[in-house]
């Protein structure tokens, strides 16, 4: 873990579960112990669909290159937001989520007081130096009943977690590698972003964070 590459925000000493809101807990260092097969998992999962640029409806390319394995994954295009069995992009399936996934998201949301969470949908997300993501809400999946589990690896990042109205102040919450953060019950439809991330450089995944983000989408 490289905290300088905070620029001067230092990561706290911090209990390994660390409650954010009702729901919504941080899960210190939760991933370290996988982190081999994960990241092996992200590259087997690339392979097959390659991280990609989505627009939004507003015609505006995404700044953070994505990808999907699971039954179904998140795409956007002028037509919108949505879930969808096929990759746009290939015209196939989107590959298989690999079961150290699937376990990682079940462990976690298990941990966090979500038991039987399996999730359909994996969102790998790639952050680079000066790449952000402004607060949104999760709210294409359609049923709430289920948390959102993101786990974060290689560069840190200042996670912002706020609340059910896009104007309710957002918490700044450092992230390292390892890290998961689960939020679902009374906050699963709060809102959240990442602030623009700092240049550095990670043994892992050199200048680069990837976020596995786990979801019930169908």
């Amino acid at each position: 873990m490289t905290p300088d590459l905070f620029d001067g925000l230092e990561v706290p000493a911090l209990p390994a579960t660390q409650p954010l809101a009702p729901g919504a807990v941080l899960l210190r260092g939760f991933a370290r112990s996988r982190e081999a097969p994960l990241l092996a998992g992200v590259d087997a999962v690339l392979a097959q669909a390659p991280l990609r640029h989505l627009v939004t409806p507003g015609g505006f390319r995404m700044s953070v290159a994505m990808s999907n394995c699971g039954r179904l994954g998140w795409v956007s295009d002028r037509s919108g937001y949505r879930y969808d069995a096929i990759d746009p992009d290939s015209g196939r399936p989107w590959p298989a989520m690999p079961a150290i996934f699937l376990d990682l998201a079940a462990a976690a949301a298990r941990a966090s007081g979500f038991e039987g969470f399996v999730p359909d949908a994996c969102l790998i997300n790639r952050y680079e130096a000066g790449t952000r993501l402004s607060l949104h809400q999760d709210r294409d999946e359609g049923n709430y009943d289920w948390p959102i589990v993101s786990v974060s690896l290689g560069l840190p990042a200042v996670f912002l977690f706020g609340g059910p109205k896009r104007s309710d102040k957002a918490q700044r919450v450092p992230l390292v590698h390892g890290d998961v953060v689960v939020w679902g019950g009374p906050s699963r439809l709060h809102y959240h972003g990442v602030l623009p991330m700092k240049e550095g450089e990670h043994p892992l995944t050199g200048a680069c964070r990837i976020n596995l983000t786990f979801r019930k989408a169908g």
